[in-house]
């Protein structure tokens, strides 16, 4: 197999990881709007759609610097290595997609690249300055932002509550207007830090072929990415989009104001330190802290703790789906 098909194939793979991922994510964006009855499923699906486009367009590249700088084996073993990891993170991307379980696309990914390239491949780095940096620093940021999604989640909804409690019921109408406003920030905060992920991975492949000199995400790989963000995602998701929408706990439109704006910050927050984190892990997080500041009793802690071990066995599992497909994708390249 010439050099050029094998990176070709590899780009390929690696926007066809950041469809599953669009379609796989789309439900943390437009779930609360879905299920607060704030807008229909395809109206809800294009506003994402069209925030996605603009997230990897205009937050800049950090996201995609640190993936990029995760891998440092010699230049001959990343094609297969990368392969192998983005191999993994659509198997496990469609499995979970299919059981209907939020999982976190961001653990799949670095998962299989610790997996394909060996403990001495990756660079484990942690916290430089005002960003992070190597695995360390990609896994502080998806340890500390659920629970930041949980305490702004909480928070705002509490808040929210206080300011409305003497509104009437027709204030319900404003409140579904202005989930458009929060949902559409928390697509454009999705499209912003999980678009980079490909975004990341692919301008790692052109470096280490020679194709670029160095690390600079150019302008097609950003259209690529977040064309395929924006594809998947206008698949939808539907059944994870049950599970954090209706299965862990029943949202009225002023839970689903407050969860979409805290989930956005949070996860603009992280694109700014540069933190690859996990979109569904911040969103799942800050349902279940709206719901239990409100009744904890009515918080479906089954579902959460199915949640829970799904995140907390992707990153092992996708690192052994990543070692496995190694071999096959060294023959192949």
């Amino acid at each position: 197999m010439s050099a050029a098909v094998a990176l070709a194939v590899a780009v390929a793979i690696t926007l066809v990881f950041d469809f599953t991922n669009g379609f796989h994510d789309s439900a943390n964006s437009v779930a609360a709007l879905v299920a607060t009855r704030a807008a229909t499923p395809g109206a809800a699906l294009l506003l994402a759609a069209a925030c996605h486009v603009a997230g990897p367009l205009l937050a800049g590249t950090t996201v995609a610097d640190t993936v990029g700088g995760v891998v440092r084996l010699p230049a001959a073993d990343v094609l297969p290595a990368v392969g192998a990891a983005v191999t993994a993170g659509i198997a496990w991307n469609l499995l979970t997609w299919w059981r209907g379980l939020p999982s976190s696309s961001s653990h799949a990914l670095v998962g299989g690249l610790v997996g394909a390239s060996g403990f001495a491949g990756v660079r484990w780095g942690g916290v430089a300055g005002l960003h992070v940096t190597g695995v360390l620093g990609v896994l502080a940021g998806l340890a500390l932002s659920p629970l930041l999604g949980a305490g702004l989640g909480a928070a705002a909804d509490r808040l929210a509550r206080r300011a409305l409690r003497r509104a009437r019921r027709r204030v319900d109408v404003a409140i579904r207007r202005a989930e458009w406003v929060t949902a559409g920030a928390l697509a454009f905060s999705h499209g912003a830090n999980d678009a980079q992920k490909s975004m990341g991975v692919i301008t790692l492949l052109l470096v280490a072929t020679g194709h670029l000199g160095a690390f600079a995400v150019p302008l097609w790989v950003k259209l690529a990415a977040a064309s395929a963000l924006t594809l998947g995602t206008a698949s939808g998701g539907w059944r994870v989009v049950k599970t954090v929408g209706r299965g862990i706990y029943r949202m009225r439109p002023v839970d689903g104001l407050a969860t979409q704006g805290g989930s956005a910050a949070v996860i603009l927050a992280a694109a700014g330190v540069g933190a690859p984190v996990s979109t569904t892990h911040v969103v799942a997080a800050s349902v279940v802290g709206a719901g239990a500041s409100r009744h904890a009793r009515h918080v479906r802690w089954s579902v959460v703790g199915e949640i829970c071990s799904a995140w907390l066995v992707t990153l092992p599992a996708c690192a052994v789906l990543g070692a496995a497909a190694l071999p096959l994708w060294r023959w192949f390249a």
